[in-house]
């Protein structure tokens, strides 16, 4: 299945938390992306996807296929730039993975640096 190109440039990034941060559970994650823009999923527009979240994930899904659907992948596929987040207290990484229409990661695929944040009780 061809993949959808990403503009040169693309970047996907956490506004917040910051890398480091602690958080108290419920906390807000919010995503930022820049070079494309926000479509939900099943709507196919150029330079457009939507975010998937990874919580506490050592290794990438393959990145040729849908994005898998589980509690360590979570699925914005209404186009939202926001959640909240309730995690155990601990150390958690958090990694942002833009997905097209099909929920397939583009080529080449936008991915953010993965951050750690310790959740306090």
């Amino acid at each position: 299945m061809p993949r959808t190109p990403a503009p040169e440039g693309a970047e996907v990034y956490f506004l917040s938390p910051e890398n480091g941060a602690e958080v108290k559970s419920p906390f807000t994650v919010r995503f930022g992306l820049r070079g494309m823009g926000i479509a939900p999923a099943g709507v196919q527009f150029d330079k457009t996807g939507h975010h998937h979240l990874l919580i506490d994930v050592d290794e990438l899904p393959p990145l040729t296929l849908p994005l898998p659907t589980t509690d360590q992948v979570r699925h914005f596929g209404l186009g939202q730039t926001e959640t909240e987040l309730e995690l155990p207290p601990g150390q958690h990484t958090l990694q942002l993975v833009l997905g097209d229409h099909l929920h397939i990661p583009h080529d080449p695929p936008v991915i953010s640096e993965k951050i750690t944040v310790t959740v306090i009780e």
